[in-house]
C-alpha cells in the first residue's frame, strides 16, 4: 500500500527530532549570603524541638512564644561606624618675618560659620580688606583723564556716584549716569584751602572743616542758592556683596569725613557768592571727587536743547500745529514738561475739565466714551447703569485738551492709556498767560476729541458689542455642551496636552488650557 506524502512528512520530521541532542544543563545560581542575617542561629531556631513535636494546643502556644523570643537573634547587630580623625601634623614654627607679615585673625570669628563655608566655596576671606581695595580701585579710575576710561569704568563711577544721597536727591539716574563720565578726582595736601564754589565735592579719603554751616540745594533758583555743607555728614562702608551701606555721624560734628559732600553745580558767574560759603580746610591730606559745574551747566544746556528741538518735531507733526508758524512754536516749547505714564492711567474722564494740554510723543491713548446701559440683576430684573464704550484711540503725535483748558468746558470722553505713553504737557496755568494771539490760534485750530462721534453712533457701537458678546458667550456654552455630551473633557484623559505653549493655530481657542 503506498504511503501518502502527509504521512511521509510526519515520519521524517519525528526521526529529525529524535536525531537532535537535549539542551545543556544549566548550574543553579548560588545564593549570596545576607551580611545582616546570622545563619548559625537560624539553623538552630528551625531545628527547634518544639516545633518538630506533635501539634497539639499546649506545644503550638509554647513554640509560637520561644520563636518570637529567639526570632530577633537572627539578625547582626549593625556596626556603629565613627568618623575618620585626621592625623595632625607637627606645627611648623613661623618665622618672624612671615609672622610679622600675616595679621592674626580676631578670636570673634572662630565660631562664624560663614568664615569656613565662604572659604569652602572658594569665595574671598572675610578677612581681606575689601574695603580698601575698592576704594583704591575706584581713586585708581578717578585718576584717569575721563576720555581713557573704559566703559567697565565709567559703569563703576556711576553705581559709586548713585549711592551719595545728597547726588540722587536732586539728580534723575539719566543726567547722574551722564556726570560720572566727567568726575575727576583731586589730591589736597593737610591744611589747605578748598573753596567749592565752582563744583560739587565728595571726600573719599581724609577730613576737612567746614567754614560755614548754612545749607540748602545745589541746584536751587539764583536767587535761594547757598552753601551746599550738609548738617550731618554722610559715610559709606563697603558691604559684602560691594554695595555702599550709609551711616550717619552726629549733628553737634562739624568734620566733613569719607563721603561728606559740599560744594554747588551752579556756575559761579550766575550767582553772587560769599567767600566763605562754599570753603573748606583739609585736616589732612585728602582724596576729593569733583563735579565741575561748568561740566554740569554745559550738560544741562545740551539737554534743555535736545528736549526743545524734539518738542518742536513733535509739535510740528501734530494735525492741529503743522501749519503754525515757528515763533508761536517757540513760544510753546517754553512750556513744555516731558512725563511718563504707566498702561492703564486715566489721563482725563468724562465731564470733568482737563487741567493741561498734552501731546502724545510715544504709545496710544484709548478713547471711551459714556453710555446708560441695561444690567440684568435677577431673571426678571434690571438696573441702569453707566457703561464705558471703547470708541477708538488717540495715536503718537496726536494732541488734546486745548479746548477744554482755553473755554473750560468738560471733556467729553474718558481717555486711557493704553501702554506706557511719554507726553509733552503744557499745563494750564501756564496757557493762560500766553499771548493772547497765540491763544486764539490755539482755539481756531484745534478740535474737541472725538467731536464727530454722535450719541447714536456710540449707542450703536454697545449694541454691537453687546450682541456680539452673546453671541460669544452662547457660541461658547454651545460647544461645551456637546463635549460635555459625549464625554469630552478638555484637560483630562486622552484630551490632556502638555504644551509648553499654546500651538500657532489654536491661538485663540474656545477652550482655555
Amino acid at each position: 500500500m503506498p504511503v501518502s506524502s502527509l504521512s511521509s512528512a510526519i515520519l521524517s520530521h519525528v526521526t529529525a527530532i529524535k536525531n537532535v541532542p537535549p539542551p545543556p544543563l544549566r548550574s543553579v545560581p548560588s545564593l549570596k549570603l545576607s551580611e545582616h542575617i546570622d545563619y548559625d542561629q537560624l539553623n538552630l531556631l528551625c531545628c527547634m524541638r518544639e516545633l518538630q513535636c506533635s501539634w497539639n494546643a499546649e506545644n503550638i502556644l509554647s513554640a509560637h512564644n520561644k520563636f518570637i523570643k529567639e526570632y530577633p537573634k537572627i539578625f547582626l547587630p549593625k556596626k556603629i561606624r565613627l568618623p575618620k580623625l585626621s592625623k595632625q601634623e607637627g606645627e611648623r614654627k613661623p618665622s618672624a618675618g612671615a609672622e610679622e607679615s600675616q595679621p592674626q585673625q580676631p578670636d570673634i570669628y572662630s565660631h562664624n560659620i560663614a568664615v569656613y563655608a565662604k572659604k569652602a566655596r572658594g569665595g574671598h576671606n572675610l578677612y581681606e580688606p575689601k574695603k580698601s581695595e575698592k576704594l583704591e580701585e575706584f581713586l585708581a579710575i578717578l585718576k584717569k583723564v575721563p576720555i581713557h576710561r573704559t566703559k567697565r569704568e565709567h559703569n563703576t563711577v556711576w553705581k559709586m556716584l548713585k549711592t551719595i544721597p545728597d547726588l540722587t536727591s536732586q539728580l534723575t539716574d539719566e543726567l547722574l549716569k551722564t556726570l560720572s563720565k566727567n568726575v575727576i578726582s583731586e589730591t589736597w595736601v593737610k591744611g589747605s584751602t578748598v573753596i567749592g564754589n565752582d563744583g560739587f565735592y565728595v571726600i573719599l579719603k581724609g577730613q576737612a572743616r567746614p567754614q560755614t554751616q548754612r545749607y540748602d540745594s545745589m541746584i536751587e533758583e539764583i536767587e535761594s542758592t547757598s552753601s551746599f555743607i550738609p548738617q550731618s555728614s554722610h559715610s559709606f562702608v563697603f558691604s559684602e556683596n560691594g554695595v555702599l551701606a550709609e551711616t550717619h555721624t552726629t549733628l553737634c560734628d562739624p568734620t566733613l569725613r569719607p563721603w561728606s559732600t559740599f560744594g554747588t553745580l551752579e556756575v559761579a558767574s550766575q550767582v553772587y557768592l560769599e567767600p566763605n560759603d562754599y570753603t573748606v580746610i583739609t585736616e589732612e591730606d585728602c582724596e576729593i571727587l569733583k563735579i565741575p559745574a561748568k561740566k554740569y551747566a554745559k550738560l544741562k544746556e545740551e539737554k534743555t536743547k535736545l528736549e526743545n528741538k524734539q518738542t518742536v518735531k513733535l509739535l510740528h507733526k501734530c494735525p492741529y500745529y503743522e501749519k503754525w508758524p515757528t515763533s508761536a512754536i517757540n513760544e510753546l516749547v517754553l512750556l513744555v514738561k516731558w512725563k511718563k505714564f504707566p498702561p492703564g492711567h486715566v489721563m482725563v474722564e468724562s465731564g470733568n475739565i482737563i487741567s493741561f494740554v498734552a501731546y502724545i510723543n510715544s504709545g496710544h491713548c484709548k478713547i471711551y466714551k459714556n453710555i446708560v446701559g441695561l444690567m440684568k440683576v435677577q431673571s426678571k430684573k434690571v438696573k441702569k447703569t453707566k457703561r464705558l464704550v471703547y470708541m477708538g484711540q488717540l495715536k503718537k503725535q496726536e494732541s488734546f485738551g486745548e479746548i477744554s483748558v482755553l473755554l473750560q468746558v468738560p471733556f467729553t470722553c474718558t481717555v486711557i492709556t493704553g501702554e506706557q505713553v511719554e507726553m509733552a504737557i503744557i499745563e494750564d496755568k501756564d496757557i493762560f498767560e500766553l499771548d493772547p494771539v497765540t491763544q486764539q490760534l490755539m482755539l481756531q485750530t484745534a478740535k474737541p476729541t472725538f467731536d464727530h462721534l454722535t450719541d447714536e453712533d456710540v449707542r450703536n457701537e454697545y449694541l454691537r458689542k453687546e450682541q456680539q458678546k452673546e453671541w460669544k458667550n452662547f457660541k461658547d456654552k454651545t460647544v461645551r455642551d456637546s463635549l460635555h455630551y459625549h464625554g469630552v473633557i478638555p484637560g483630562f484623559g486622552k484630551w490632556k496636552h502638555n504644551w509648553t505653549s499654546i500651538p500657532r493655530n489654536l491661538k485663540n481657542p474656545l477652550i482655555s488650557y
